[in-house]
């Protein structure tokens, strides 16, 4: 198994109001602004009003906080000197002053798709159009027999990371109006891309390794017959039910933080 990940950021400034990425540091989806500096695989990127990046796949949960740690350091260092810094919320309204140029009105990019019908998911719409999020996707390296066994390492997925995450992301309800509904995953020549999961996860080496330990328990679910356990594990994530999430982290014997 190998694990890579393109979370996304805001920035705020020194008191601590949202700012735009827009034109403060390159690159874009089609075209991420490779780091040379730090190696193959890394890049950076605007997405709306978020700074992007992409890590190289890792091979263990120390190279994966290695990677998101350089790439963290990088950055930080770069928006220091604009007078700005990370914001760790996942979800927020921005000021409409931040929102006038016209890539701040752009919404994802290729469709995805729900693991547990195999249909295309609908494009993210919020009430309030100053709704922006940040996920923190998973790309699982991992060789599966056929696009089905894929979507079912998906199911497992929001077993194993979605539903403990009810306890960990502070912003997943706020969040779950544009992103972060059960299932949300891509097909990849690799394996596939998890998009459930919002950034919430990158800024701690505790919480980076718990991916990767969470994510080998996913795939130790694949002979686990857990579609009996669909509303429930729906109802938890969508509705950020602590007490359905603990039930199921008990039944299944899930990896905590």
């Amino acid at each position: 198994m190998k694990i890579g990940a393109d979370p996304e950021i805001f920035l705020q400034d020194v008191s601590g109001n949202l700012i735009s990425a827009i034109g403060k540091i390159g690159g874009s989806k089609d075209a991420p602004l490779p780091v040379a500096e730090l190696g193959d695989g890394f890049a950076v990127q605007e997405d709306n009003v978020a700074v992007e990046y992409n890590i190289p796949a890792a091979s263990s949960p120390d190279e994966l906080v290695k990677n998101i740690k350089a790439m963290m350091g990088y950055l930080d260092q770069k928006v220091h000197g604009m007078g700005l810094a990370f914001s760790k919320q996942s979800a927020a309204f921005f000021p409409k002053s931040q929102l006038r140029h016209p890539r701040a009105l752009e919404f994802g990019c290729d469709p995805d798709f729900n693991a547990w019908t195999l249909e295309v998911n609908p494009r993210p719409r919020a009430e309030n159009p100053t709704l922006r999020s940040c996920g923190g996707h998973v790309h699982v390296g991992h060789k599966f027999n056929t696009p089905e066994d894929a979507a079912a390492a998906a199911r497992r997925m929001d077993l194993a990371l979605a539903v403990p995450a009810v306890f960990l992301d502070a912003d997943g309800v706020l969040r779950k109006q544009l992103y972060g509904k059960p299932g949300a995953f891509r097909l990849k020549p690799y394996g596939f891309e998890y998009r459930v999961l919002s950034n919430f996860w990158v800024f701690d080496d505790q919480y980076i390794k718990w991916v990767w330990q969470a994510t080998e328990k996913a795939l130790s679910l694949m002979d686990t017959e857990i579609e009996e356990d669909q509303d429930n594990i729906f109802n938890a994530i969508n509705n950020n039910d602590v007490g359905l999430a603990k039930t199921l982290v008990k039944k299944y014997n899930l990896v905590e933080v």
